[in-house]
């Protein structure tokens, strides 16, 4: 495959998972702001803005918001896979903190480790995007509906 035609490919699953954001998550979850950065076949690469709204007392972004930008970004890094939008649930998300975040965006990087008919399995990891340092990894599984 060619750059371009690579580049083409990427900028329309970047466009679909624009569109799968705004249209398809609850108005809680668009409220966190992720930003699509590259999206391919199975993988997502989402930002996640800093926004003090997300904070808990201390000021680093709780573990809440991490969670459900973690979830989204598998949900987005399947439907590339599929290459649509199809309904799935969350089966499984298991998280482990490494280090808090305060001030700064997080990139999130999910993966989809074995896709499947009926269920999906994958990775995320989270880094804190002025220094790249892991702040959480996750695991998940997937029902597809």
């Amino acid at each position: 495959m060619t750059d371009a035609k690579q580049t083409q490919g990427e900028q329309v699953l970047r466009t679909m998972a624009q569109g799968w954001l705004a249209e398809l998550f609850a108005p809680w979850v668009q409220e966190l702001r992720l930003m699509p950065e590259r999206i391919l076949p199975g993988e997502a690469h989402l930002r996640l803005p800093f926004d003090a709204k997300l904070c808990r007392v201390g000021g680093t972004i709780c573990g809440q918001a991490l969670m459900s930008a973690a979830d989204t970004a598998m949900v987005i890094a399947i439907s590339a896979q599929l290459g649509e939008f199809r309904p799935m649930t969350t089966v499984n998300l298991n998280t482990a903190f490494m280090r808090a975040v305060s001030n700064d965006d997080v990139l999130v990087l999910a993966r989809v480790l074995k896709p499947g008919r009926t269920m999906c399995f994958g990775q995320i990891d989270m880094f804190s995007a002025g220094d790249a340092k892991l702040v959480a990894q996750v695991t998940t599984t997937y029902a597809m509906l």
